[in-house]
């Protein structure tokens, strides 16, 4: 769905992209503005217990994930092996920051068992990103899975965003829901490689 999507958010985005290409913004310092941005929003509002404010301030970093690339594309320089690297390395350190974000928050309310269950969304969303590198880095394809990263940050922003005003039940939901479908990916993008591997 979210695949769907990224057609009409591209035409959204078109006009800010050709302002930025004018004024000699590359694609990388759009990457590194939309993860700094990020990273503040996240460990400044998420601890706080600022949750809906935080969620609708990572959401417009986010979409810099989709502008980097159309900045890229017009001409903005920077398009490169080294522009992908650099996005796909900052993209970890972006959601790494949101997770920790509400690590801190649920550490803050005393809730124990969300502080683990985020964890482990944290260390199983990192999971499934190094399945696919490493996949693609021996020349096998890893594109499958229940809960790719454009998902999972729909899930926790808009938990987090909703839990935030006052939504009984939502943000703990969203994080289990997320565990659940993080945990299914990693096996999945694990029996692909495996079969991939088999059929060599």
């Amino acid at each position: 769905m979210l695949k769907l999507l990224r057609p009409a958010m591209t035409r959204i985005l078109t006009p800010l992209g050709r302002a930025l290409v004018r004024r000699g913004i590359g694609p990388n310092a759009v990457t590194a503005i939309g993860t700094l941005g990020t990273v503040v929003s996240a460990l400044l509002f998420f601890p706080l217990g600022q949750l809906p404010v935080g969620s609708v301030v990572i959401t417009v970093f986010v979409l810099f994930d989709l502008l980097d690339g159309l900045v890229a594309r017009m001409g903005g320089g920077g398009g490169s092996t080294w522009g992908a690297f650099l996005d796909s390395t900052l993209d970890r350190v972006a959601d790494a920051a949101i997770f920790a974000g509400l690590i801190l928050y649920f550490v803050s309310t005393g809730d124990a068992l969300l502080t683990a269950v985020t964890l482990f969304c944290l260390v199983a969303g990192l999971l499934v990103s190094y399945a696919k590198a490493r996949a693609e880095g021996l020349g096998l394809t890893c594109d499958v899975g229940l809960a790719e990263r454009p998902e999972r940050l729909v899930v926790v922003l808009v938990a987090a965003c909703f839990g935030g005003l006052g939504v009984p039940y939502i943000l703990a939901a969203g994080m289990w829901l997320l565990a659940a479908a993080s945990a299914v990916t990693v096996v999945q993008r694990v029996v692909h490689v495996y079969r991939q591997t088999r059929e060599r």
